[in-house]
């Protein structure tokens, strides 16, 4: 009774705010009706191998996209939640440069229903790290907690400090995949106190928060399997498509 009436109190001084715009809703960590349609969903055919839509598919069971047709990643399968744009864009610069953390619950939600039919049984969660610099500018990694969130909505391990960034890159920001795949080569490396976790070639489910390329997914699969992991899947909150 006494719980109750404290959390009706709160919601009186505290009511519950959209992530997107910030108006009065109903329930915590959620979104108006307008930035709930401003928010593109991935949805309907997909890419297989990175998540990303595919209009016009139908009744394929496994397609895949013209990029990962040319170019196939080394991970097994792929998944994103949303497009890389409009409110999808606003809300995870929100999370990764304005301390917006209360993004990451309900982005894991998504996250969750996008890979349910991708995951399997102790399967690993490992999210794709920061190099220790960024991460005392930044105070947390966005992808660590998309990770955990998700990892406990599936009811599954995670391992928050399997990969390691062991060389920090500039920016790849206006690179194409092949100079993003240079640049990247040798900056992961696997935690020798953890390297246990993936051993007998253990399922592992990568986190990101955007998929753009796809060269920091490619480098971390490479460093998991030469660890001797097995089957690689990866998920991104947000992939960006020929149209963002």
């Amino acid at each position: 009774m006494v719980a109750t009436r404290l959390q009706t109190a709160l919601s009186l001084i505290y009511p519950a705010r959209c992530l997107g715009c910030g108006t009065v809703v109903d329930d915590d960590f959620g979104l108006c009706g307008t930035c709930w349609r401003d928010t593109p969903f991935v949805g309907g055919a997909i890419c297989d191998s990175c998540g990303g839509p595919l209009p016009g598919q139908t009744g394929v069971d496994k397609a895949h996209c013209d990029s990962c047709l040319r170019d196939p990643p080394p991970w097994d399968q792929g998944r994103a939640a949303l497009v890389y744009r409009d409110r999808a864009r606003s809300l995870i610069l929100g999370l990764k440069h304005a301390d917006k953390q209360e993004v990451a619950e309900p982005a894991s939600g998504w996250m969750a229903r996008a890979v349910r039919d991708i995951v399997t049984p102790g399967m690993l969660v490992v999210p794709v790290p920061l190099h220790w610099t960024r991460m005392l500018k930044r105070r947390y990694n966005q992808s660590a907690l998309l990770a955990r969130a998700m990892a406990n909505r599936l009811d599954l391990p995670s391992c928050p400090d399997l990969l390691l960034r062991i060389r920090r890159t500039r920016s790849l920001e206006g690179m194409d995949r092949t100079q993003r795949l240079t640049t990247l080569d040798g900056a992961l490396a696997i935690n020798t106190k953890r390297a246990h976790r993936i051993a007998a070639g253990r399922s592992v489910l990568l986190v990101d928060d955007v998929m753009t390329s796809g060269a920091t997914l490619a480098e971390a699969t490479r460093t998991l399997r030469a660890a001797g992991a097995g089957r690689v899947c990866v998920v991104a909150l947000a992939r960006v498509t020929k149209e963002t």
